[in-house]
């Protein structure tokens, strides 16, 4: 698969033609496997690199598998304006195929979306609507979604992909990548790692393995902070990753246990994994590699792991690898962040 990692420029370059042929290289994804030292001893992680997919996110799935719904639905004509609340790889995901598709598109964010994310929205034609005022835990999502439905009240034209509680956002990843990493892993999977927003993913995946291998241990990361999972609202730093509000789509039966992840532990695991490997993964990707830690740390017998790492660190150059971004909200690494890893190391992949 072409590994793409397009930036804002490339992005505004993009032909109709070239695009409706990025649609179509969705998914698929390769696992890169790695070693964390826990502990003295070498413990094999897999990670599912969905920031592969063309426009640089695991939401590549969910933007397509939404617009096409909405198509199938008969809810999309010539004039509709797709529009969507988003903390950042999902207005990117839609825009792209949004613009491949010839719907215009509206993205309501807020004031913790990258300027990555936002450059690459805005290359891909998306009209931006910045929502400024958290809502009662701190954070902004229910504020963005009284946005969208204000602007959906006032005119028929605005056609809302509601990743929150369409199907077709489980569904896609039931269907795509919950196969790809039982595929990939010839069958032998002991626990899959995935963190969670609207809890689509999760729950796509936990439906899939509960179907084809019910052993396979389904592991939900959680931010501190988040509500997801009935826990305490409060303030976090983390994007794509927690919610303030309980999701539409996980059941228990779909799910083994969850974990909670603090800022300072998910972007110390993204820096150590950086300068070891050279391979940037996200915030809530550095807050999976730390769950998958403590996990493996408590269950020395656990061998087959698959973490789903959800985008690049080339999305947060201006926030978790910027240093100034990091002093400002007073951010700093320490040894107990990285809980037992004395070590990362990159080995050698059959999957490239």
């Amino acid at each position: 698969m072409e590994t793409l990692l397009m930036d804002s420029e490339s992005m505004a370059e993009l032909t109709t033609a070239r695009l409706q042929e990025l649609v179509g290289q969705i998914g698929n994804t390769p696992l890169e496997p790695i070693v964390m030292v826990i502990d003295g001893r070498m413990r094999r992680v897999h990670l599912k690199l969905e920031g592969v997919n063309p426009a640089g996110s695991v939401k590549d799935r969910t933007g397509y598998a939404l617009v096409e719904d909405l198509e199938v639905r008969g809810l999309l004509r010539a004039g509709s304006i797709v529009v969507e609340s988003t903390s950042g790889n999902l207005g990117v995901a839609l825009a792209f195929v949004c613009r491949a598709k010839g719907y215009a598109f509206l993205a309501v964010v807020d004031p913790k979306t990258t300027q990555e994310n936002l450059a690459k929205m805005r290359a891909l034609g998306a009209v931006i609507d910045l929502v400024d005022t958290p809502d009662a835990s701190g954070s902004y999502l229910l504020s963005r979604l009284a946005r969208v439905k204000e602007l959906c009240d006032r005119s028929d034209e605005y056609a809302w992909t509601d990743q929150y509680a369409n199907a077709a956002n489980p569904r896609i990843h039931y269907a795509t990548t919950g196969p790809e990493i039982y595929r990939q892993m010839d069958g032998r999977v002991d626990a899959v790692f995935v963190a969670v927003s609207t809890g689509g993913t999760l729950a796509g995946i936990g439906r899939y393995f509960r179907e084809v291998s019910p052993r396979t241990c389904i592991i939900g990361v959680d931010a501190h902070g988040s509500v997801i999972f009935g826990t305490p609202p409060g303030p976090r730093r983390l994007t794509g990753i927690g919610s303030s509000r309980r999701s539409n789509f996980l059941y228990p039966e779909l799910y083994d246990t969850h974990m909670l992840v603090g800022d300072e532990e998910a972007f110390a695991f993204c820096h150590v994994l950086a300068a070891a490997t050279g391979l940037k993964v996200g915030g809530s990707s550095g807050a999976v590699l730390s769950a998958c830690a403590r996990y493996l740390q408590a269950h020395p017998e656990v061998e087959h792991v698959v973490c789903v790492c959800a985008d690049c660190g080339e999305n947060y150059a201006s926030s978790i690898f910027n240093a100034t971004w990091l002093r400002q909200h007073g951010i700093t690494f320490l040894p107990r962040h990285l809980a037992s890893v004395q070590d990362i190391r990159r080995v050698m992949s059959r999957y490239r």
